[in-house]
């Protein structure tokens, strides 16, 4: 199961590129997630979830600005711009890097030396795939993506610490819900200026729409809670580094998008350097308790 979440995590950079075909990213996003919201609610509804407090709204009110909007604005807006959907998933992929970066700054979280090392090769992985494509005249990297992804790993960053800090209460359902609304509520703004709300039902808008509600704003949040029921979560952080991988196949297949070597070797440096990040470490048992 937890490999099921991630495959299908790992297609929503493929989705927008379709997606950004015949709309504008922004308001793609915006449509996406009213549609979300609104089914989410009726779902909490029909399974009678848990309420929301009063302190929760503010607190959802913000996760999903950053966790959304702007996560996923960056991602859309970047892909639109001509980023490689391989590249802007590895370059996303480094999210759990720059978070538990920043947990131990702002949270006093702990890195093992593994977890130091995993930053480090991160880092460099994706630098030399960022370098081989900006050595291909239409490698599809400008500045203009770069600072896009920047913004939305940003933003996802900001949001996981937020929801770590401050959201391990939160009812799932209906805090998501409103987490989407929120961020579409923002997105809706955003679109109005830079995109006068381009949206034109095709049969590109319309697959990537059904698919990107359903299976990812969806599916996947389903499947996550049934995981961490589970207790799993372990299991399913651990296996967030092959998001990169498998999106860079995808889209290999459908779009084209082809790397080098040295972008070869970049990836999975870059993987293998999430990986040793994301690991987590087993305390030893008391031996009290032995």
């Amino acid at each position: 199961m937890p490999a099921i979440f991630v495959a299908l995590w790992s297609t929503g950079f493929v989705v927008a590129r379709y997606a950004t075909t015949d709309a504008g990213p922004l308001t793609f996003l915006c449509v996406r997630m009213f549609i979300a919201a609104g089914l989410l609610w009726l779902i909490a509804t029909g399974l009678r979830a848990p309420r929301m407090a009063r302190s929760d709204w503010s607190l959802a009110t913000i996760v999903g600005i950053f966790m959304h909007a702007i996560y996923l604005g960056g991602v859309f807006v970047a892909i639109d711009l001509g980023l490689p959907s391989g590249l802007s998933a590895l370059i996303a992929g480094l999210h759990p890097v720059a978070t538990s970066v920043a947990a131990r700054v702002f949270l006093r979280e702990q890195l093992s030396r593994k977890q130091v090392v995993g930053v480090f090769l991160g880092l460099i992985g994706v630098c030399a795939v960022v370098v081989e494509k900006l050595e291909v005249v239409d490698g599809g990297v400008t500045a203009a993506a770069l600072i896009a992804m920047t913004v939305s790993i940003f933003g996802l960053t900001v949001g996981t610490l937020v929801q770590r800090a401050f959201g391990k209460e939160m009812p799932l359902l209906r805090g998501t819900a409103t987490q989407y609304l929120a961020s579409g509520v923002v997105l809706a703004i955003a679109s109005g200026f830079s995109e006068s709300w381009r949206f034109e039902v095709t049969s590109n808008t319309v697959f990537s729409m059904l698919w990107a509600v359903v299976v990812l704003s969806l599916g996947a949040v389903l499947l996550m809670m049934t995981l961490l029921a589970r207790h799993t979560a372990a299991k399913v952080s651990s296996l967030f580094f092959i998001t990169p991988a498998l999106s860079t196949i995808e889209g290999a297949i459908l779009f084209d998008e082809r790397l080098g070597v040295l972008a070869l070797v970049g990836l999975f440096v870059a993987i293998f350097g999430v990986r040793l990040t994301m690991q987590i470490s087993t305390p030893a048992p008391d031996a009290s308790t032995a």
